[in-house]
C-alpha cells in the first residue's frame, strides 16, 4: 500500500526528474531553452540544475534565466566531484520553491546513471518521484565516426531516451546508416530525431504513475571507465576577426569551445563541436565580465 499510514502526516509531494545528458556539443542548452520557454507559457515550474565543465558561467548568460529557479554548479562533474553540491541543491529548491519538475543538465562528460543514484540518498528520496534519462547525440558526430568512445558509449548506454539532434546536418540518405550506429551501442532505448533540440517537450518527463517509493538499498553504478578531461581558457583581444578567432580554433583534440569575443563586427557568440565551428551574434548581449573568455576543453593526455 503506497502513501502514508492512516493517521500518519502525508509527506512531501513528489517531484518528478528530467536528467538531460549528451556528449560535449550535443545540443542540451538549446533543449533546456525550449523547456524553459514552454514551462513559462504553461505555468509549469521548473527547478534547473545546470552543469558546465568549466567555471564561467556561459549557459547561465545563455539561458537567460536567474533567480532560485536556476542553479549553476561549476567547476566540475555532478555524477562524482559534485554529487554532494547536487544533493543540497535539490533539498534547497525543494525545500524553497517546491517546484513541479526538476531539470539536471549535466556537463558533457557526466554519465547521467550516477546523476540519477543522487536520486536515492536521504532526504532527496523522500520527495523525488520518477526520473527518466535524456541523452542528446550529435548526429553529426555520428556521421563522422568521431568520439564515440569511453564517456559517449556510457551516456548513450544509461539513456531511457535518445533523441537524435542536429539531423540536419547529415544528409537525409545516411540517417538510417547513422540510427543503425547508434542502436549497436543502444538497442532499446526509444530513439526520436530532431533539429536544434526541438521535439514534443511533454516526452521528456515520466508519466505520473501515482507514489514512487524510493525506499531501500540504493541501485548500484554499473561498471565503466569514467573520462578525464581538461579545461583552459582562452582570451582573444578585441577586435579580431571571426575569421582569425576560426583560425586560431582549428586546434587538433579540441573536443569543444564556447564563449563570447569582442570582434571587429561587435560581440560574438563562439561555439567549437568537433571540426565545426560557429560564429554567431547571440540572442541577447553577453555579460560584460564574459567578453573574451572562452573555454576550451580536451581529453586529459593519458598518465
Amino acid at each position: 500500500m503506497s502513501g502514508s499510514a492512516q493517521g500518519e502526516p502525508a509527506g512531501p509531494r513528489r517531484i518528478p526528474a528530467l536528467v538531460l545528458s549528451g556528449f560535449l556539443g550535443s545540443g542540451k542548452t538549446t533543449l533546456v531553452q525550449r523547456l524553459l520557454s514552454d514551462a513559462a507559457d504553461r505555468g509549469i515550474r521548473i527547478a534547473l540544475i545546470s552543469n558546465e565543465l568549466g567555471e564561467l558561467g556561459i549557459d547561465r548568460a545563455l539561458l537567460g534565466k536567474g533567480g532560485q529557479s536556476y542553479v549553476e554548479l561549476e567547476g566540475g562533474c555532478v555524477c562524482c566531484e559534485l554529487s554532494d553540491d547536487l544533493l543540497e541543491t535539490l533539498v534547497e529548491l525543494q525545500r524553497e520553491i517546491n517546484p513541479d519538475r526538476f531539470v539536471i543538465e549535466t556537463s558533457g562528460v557526466a554519465l547521467p546513471y550516477d546523476t540519477q543514484l543522487n536520486f536515492w540518498r536521504e532526504p532527496a528520496c523522500d520527495f523525488i518521484g520518477d526520473d527518466m534519462a535524456v541523452v542528446v547525440v550529435n548526429a553529426d558526430q555520428l556521421a563522422e565516426g568521431r568520439d564515440l568512445e569511453g564517456t559517449f558509449v556510457d551516456q548513450v548506454q544509461s539513456a531511457d531516451l535518445l533523441i537524435l539532434n542536429k539531423i540536419d546536418l547529415v544528409p537525409e540518405a545516411d540517417w538510417p546508416e547513422i540510427e543503425a550506429r547508434l542502436r549497436e551501442i543502444e538497442p532499446e532505448a526509444p530513439l526520436i530525431r530532431a533539429v536544434r533540440g526541438d521535439v514534443d517537450l511533454d516526452l521528456l518527463f515520466p508519466p505520473d504513475f501515482g507514489e514512487f517509493d524510493r525506499r531501500g538499498p540504493t541501485p548500484e553504478s554499473p561498471p565503466h571507465h569514467h573520462e578525464q578531461f581538461v579545461t583552459s581558457e582562452w582570451n582573444p583581444e578585441a577586435g579580431l576577426s571571426s575569421e582569425a578567432i576560426a583560425a586560431h580554433l582549428t586546434s587538433p583534440g579540441l573536443l569543444r569551445a564556447k564563449g563570447f569575443a569582442q570582434t571587429d563586427e561587435g560581440p560574438r557568440l563562439i561555439q567549437v563541436v568537433g571540426r565545426r565551428i560557429e560564429i554567431s551574434e547571440p540572442d541577447e548581449a553577453p555579460p560584460e565580465a564574459l567578453l573574451g573568455r572562452i573555454v576550451l576543453i580536451r581529453r586529459a593526455p593519458e598518465s
